[in-house]
């Protein structure tokens, strides 16, 4: 492995260790720690989009995507989040009149708000271990999509969008997310639907990789590789979330309204 490809996964990992517990702990304690982590790094997303998007007013941006995120974070209400987000996107749709990159200024409102939003509003109705099981299920996509697709390598995914991108990594990731769903639930829980668990731990596969794509091809459009440099060999924040807030809504929404693990 080159020293260049060897330090950037150094840092990686290194990082990982740092952040991963301190996300697990978060999630564990609960409220209020987990909500205070989750302003921060909705405030940290907020502050990546104003400025990765060319515009004129940043700070101003930046401000009302935090202010919508927090709502979504700390409201217990539907409606309250509801009229904040709709009232956040209506400024920054008004105020970027003049701005090239209107629709995707505009868009980060909803982006952050109902992407991040829908995590903490999964752990206000399903608790800790099944947030936690959604996670690992993130964390082994990520995982296995870099080992399989840095060691097989192979045809590429999407090349005209994320030229780094394989199916190897696709199907190493799905594999090892269908993996870790199946032993989480064989250990974790008591209903033992192995099928059930591997079916939906691939899904969850697919659709992070699609939201990966999709940030991947925003930044392509704007002419830049990573969100920020927020992270040590990671990039910034959406470079590490852009999976995990494509694929949170999904998820609430069958734990909401469609299916309980029971755990």
């Amino acid at each position: 492995m080159e020293s260049s490809k060897l330090s950037k996964l150094t840092k990686r990992i290194v990082t990982a260790l740092i952040m991963i517990p301190v996300v697990i702990a978060a999630l564990y304690l609960g409220f209020p720690y987990l909500h205070m982590v989750a302003v921060v790094i909705a405030s940290l997303m907020a502050w990546e989009w104003a400025h990765m998007i060319p515009n004129k007013n940043a700070p101003v941006y930046s401000i009302a995507y935090t202010m919508s995120a927090v709502s979504a974070v700390i409201f217990p209400s539907a409606l309250a989040i509801a009229v904040l987000t709709l009232g956040a996107a209506v400024f920054v749709w008004l105020k970027s009149a003049k701005e090239v990159h209107r629709g995707l200024l505009t868009l980060g409102v909803f982006y952050i708000t109902i992407g991040f939003g829908s995590l903490v509003w999964l752990y206000d109705t399903v608790g800790f271990a099944d947030t936690l099981w959604f996670l690992l299920m993130i964390w082994s996509v990520d995982t296995g999509g870099y080992l399989f697709g840095t060691t097989i390598k192979g045809p590429k995914l999407a090349p005209k969008i994320s030229p780094n991108k394989t199916w190897a990594g696709l199907i190493g990731g799905a594999i090892l997310a269908m993996l870790v769903s199946v032993i989480y639930n064989y250990f974790m829980t008591t209903q033992q639907h192995v099928v059930f668990y591997a079916a939906i731990g691939g899904i969850i596969a697919v659709v992070e990789q699609i939201g990966d794509l999709v940030e991947s091809y925003i930044k392509r459009s704007l002419n830049i590789k990573d969100s920020s440099d927020l992270i040590p060999g990671h990039g910034g924040i959406f470079d590490r979330v852009d999976g995990l807030i494509f694929t949170a809504p999904l998820i609430f929404l069958l734990f909401k309204y469609g299916i309980s693990f029971a755990m």
